[in-house]
């Protein structure tokens, strides 16, 4: 397997974990959460050109349909003790780039302070059929 494939495989892995953060939020009627990061963008980007994939793997991690938005911004990213409540700490593909260029400086401000502080220019917001599905429990 190539590097590329287990980045991207990551990537999707991630973003399976987002999704579910994301139906969390929405359902507790919080903003939706802020995509920050370009690897995992790059790999959510590939899955909505294949819509009936991308909505079965929304079904599968977030219980119901959820469509790509963009949504600009920067600041705190909101989601990130959620995200830790559940899986632990960021992993590295969080920032990294679509190229596969990791951002040293805003990983060590993460790691250091335990809060994120990026750009972003898209996010979920759901709709459509499925909504009455529970997302998959999640594994760490």
């Amino acid at each position: 397997m190539s590097t590329a494939t287990i980045k991207h495989d990551t990537a999707l892995d991630e973003l399976g974990k987002f999704f579910t953060i994301a139906a969390r939020q929405i359902d507790a009627g919080q903003t939706a959460p802020q995509m920050f990061s370009a690897a995992i963008d790059s790999a959510w980007h590939t899955l909505v050109a294949d819509p009936a994939a991308h909505d079965a793997f929304a079904l599968k991690h977030a219980g119901r349909k959820l469509a790509h938005v963009e949504m600009q911004g920067f600041g705190p990213i909101s989601w990130v003790a959620a995200y830790e409540e559940a899986y632990g700490p960021l992993p590295e593909v969080w920032f990294t780039d679509a190229d596969g260029t990791v951002n040293t400086a805003a990983l060590a401000q993460y790691r250091e302070t335990g809060t994120v502080t990026a750009e972003w220019d898209c996010g979920p917001v759901g709709g459509g059929d499925g909504d009455d599905v529970v997302p998959e429990k999640s594994t760490r």
